[in-house]
């Protein structure tokens, strides 16, 4: 069993650079730590000169007393492989470790991340590191698990390097053969791009209006996941011979074209996440598109990353204001909203909680990306408030292992999530049901389940959940249609929207009625469709009288025989169509929808479909709380979280036990602005 995640309590942590700060502060800083209940550091993530100052030379004695200091004072350490940043002595005499822009222009040294994957230099330099860093460190007593690289993919998730190029053809190479069967697969025949050999086919290069072949792109995003996920494995495989029984292996963040899930699989014993919800009031972060949930938006990546293996950690937690000097700003947390989001990442899934960072730097780029502690490490309000924090994990971890609870899953894959990102056909509907569906699920507190659909993914795998939403299935393959099908004669609900079926495997449309492979299932056909025009917007379907917006995008559908018509389109041209078919399978049913889903569209669904709401008989709040549910055994447990700054009133319908505090909580309980609560039913 690992120190963290260990199912027993809840643990604190925060992140460490003991690099930046003198020797003389060491000792105190881990003291304070210790006093104000973090148990475990994370370190040396960006640190590669201090292990291996020039080519070939390998220095331990820095980690060495540091670690030696930790152990002595009872302080655990989460232990990184510096990869993240390879040092200006390797970048300079050997520049093809570096990434590329499309152009071919090199991204040079002096950030982070500019380093390619599949640079057998930068492969070589990192096995050695790795092997030498395992081998000396590894049975260290004070150290409890491993970090690899830092936020794989993150900042830059696209890689036109030479090297690049090479592995991209061995990885066509291996999945198709032969030219010939590429070309197929491409449709290279569009637009005279067939190829004659293998040479002559490169990763996406800067064309005309960036008009690249769609079906290479989706091949060069599987093959960046590809190159990310061999990446991990290479660092993992090794340390595996090295670490100690119960030392764990895991790294951070969740990021694009990366299979997270194969990651996980492979290379980690868990996944951990970055969680900074601050930035969702940031004036100029490039990372957040602002819309209606503002910091409620990460529990929506919290629930990303449970999909992944269930419990998980926070690798950094948002502990101040955050900011990098080349244009990101957010203001400093709120009273109370530090402990808001601690709570937010552990109502999702969360067991572990470290905070980035102890103190803030004092130069590079990230000198406003703020800590616990300022500059000058006074005593200040937030890390006061962590230790109240800290006496609020000590009340609650008996609930540490338990599992988020959940009646409704949102079906994705990877294939469609590429697509998405690579056709703004795609990319338009999906997102628009993505955010109605989550923001609908917030706020009528009905909490959903993210469920990627696997080679391993059987209906066994979904029966817990009482309705599926298939937003957009529009790449769909044959034994994920058998899994569902099997899903849904079990008694399952399954419902798609818009444009399904419409794509194979490899973004080729079907030559078949529409919606393909999901004909049979949904028992329906699609006569005609269309983007929504602006002047029609929006169009409306009358679903026994309520009105559901069908939104950006109409499939005008057709019943085949025995199934059922729910609603039809109430204007545009089509009206009258059917714009909602109910099919009948086994015990269960599957729902077609022509269009997207907004927020109100999804409210209505989960009504119709009676999972709207289902612990309105226990707790009863408003659209500005959140309701979570964890359950261990027989015991639930309800994280009630204030968004608002507003005092709130819920309502206790059954009396309940406030972990906090001990005492029996029933009828109206008031919650100050982002205040949280946590009751055991």
């Amino acid at each position: 069993m690992s120190y963290i995640l260990n199912g027993d309590r809840i643990i604190m942590g925060t992140d460490y650079y003991p690099e930046h700060w003198d020797r003389s502060m060491w000792e105190g800083d881990l003291e304070r730590m210790l006093d104000t209940g973090i148990e475990v550091i994370r370190i040396a993530e960006f640190s590669w000169n201090k292990f291996e100052p020039r080519e070939g030379e390998y220095t331990w004695e820095f980690f060495d007393e540091f670690l030696d200091l930790c152990e002595k004072k009872g302080m655990h350490v989460i232990f990184c492989t510096p990869t993240a940043t390879p040092p200006a002595w390797m970048t300079d005499k050997y520049p093809e470790v570096l990434n590329a822009r499309q152009d071919g222009v090199l991204y040079r040294h002096g950030g982070r991340r500019h380093y390619n994957y599949n640079s057998v230099i930068y492969q070589r330099f990192t096995r050695n590191l790795v092997e030498r860093m395992g081998e000396h460190y590894a049975k260290h007593p004070a150290i409890i698990g491993w970090q690899l690289d830092n936020e794989i993919n993150c900042e830059m998730n696209e890689f036109y390097s030479e090297s690049d190029t090479l592995a991209f053809r061995e990885f066509l190479k291996k999945k198709y053969g032969t030219i010939g069967n590429l070309n197929t697969a491409w449709g290279t025949a569009f637009w005279n791009q067939t190829y004659t050999s293998w040479g002559e086919v490169y990763v996406p290069r800067t064309t005309l209006s960036n008009n690249t072949n769609p079906h290479e792109v989706l091949d060069y995003k599987r093959f960046v996941s590809d190159s990310a996920c061999r990446w991990a494995k290479l660092q993992s495989d090794i340390l595996r011979k090295y670490i100690k029984p119960g030392d764990f292996i895991t790294t951070n963040g969740l990021f694009g074209d990366l299979d997270n899930h194969r990651m996980t699989e492979e290379s980690l014993d868990f996944m951990t996440y970055d969680s900074y919800p601050n930035m969702a009031y940031g004036l100029n972060s490039h990372f957040i598109e602002q819309n209606s949930l503002k910091d409620r938006m990460w529990c929506m990546n919290l629930d990303e990353v449970r999909s992944l293996k269930g419990i998980y950690g926070i690798m950094e937690q948002q502990s101040g204001a955050n900011g990098w000097n080349t244009g990101m700003e957010a203001p400093t947390p709120r009273p109370g909203q530090i402990t808001l989001w601690t709570m937010q990442s552990i109502a999702h899934g969360a067991d572990y909680i470290s905070y980035f960072r102890w103190r803030t730097s004092t130069m590079g780029t990230e000198i406003y990306w703020h800590g616990i502690l300022d500059y000058s490490s006074r005593e200040n309000r937030r890390i006061r408030e962590i230790r109240e924090i800290h006496k609020k994990f000590e009340a609650i971890s008996e609930l540490a292992g338990s599992e988020y609870e959940a009646k409704i899953g949102v079906v994705e894959t990877y294939d469609n999530k590429f697509d998405a990102e690579l056709d703004v056909w795609h990319g338009g509907v999906e997102n628009a049901s993505r955010m109605g569906i989550y923001t609908a699920s917030q706020m009528t507190h009905t909490p959903v389940d993210f469920v990627y659909l696997r080679a391993n993914t059987t209906a066994e795998n979904l029966k817990k959940y009482q309705v599926l939403f298939y937003p957009h299935a529009v790449i769909l393959d044959e034994k994920q249609v058998a899994v569902l099908k099997e899903y849904v004669e079990q008694g399952g609900i399954l419902v798609f929207g818009c444009r399904a079926g419409l794509k194979n495997e490899n973004g080729r449309c079907v030559q078949e009625e529409l919606p393909g492979l999901a004909r049979e299932l949904a028992g329906a056909e699609v006569a005609e469709f269309t983007l929504v025009a602006e002047e029609e917007a929006p169009v409306y379907a009358d679903w026994d009288g309520e009105k559901i917006e069908a939104a950006v995008f109409n499939d005008e559908l057709e019943p085949k025989a025995g199934t059922k018509v729910l609603a039809s389109y109430a204007n545009s041209y089509y009206k009258g169509v059917p714009a909602l078919l109910e099919h009948a399978v086994g015990e269960g049913k599957v729902l077609s929808f022509g269009g997207a889903f907004t927020r109100e569209a999804a409210e209505i669904f989960f009504d119709k479909l009676g999972v709207k709401t289902p612990y309105r008989d226990l707790v009863e709040l408003p659209e500005e709380c959140e309701l979570a549910v964890r359950v261990k055994g027989s015991a639930k447990y309800f994280f009630v979280l204030n968004y608002s700054r507003e005092e709130q009133t819920i309502q206790v319908k059954k009396p309940m036990k406030n972990l906090y505090t001990g005492e029996e909580v029933s009828g109206s309980v008031k919650l100050a602005g982002y205040e949280t609560l946590v009751l055991k039913a």
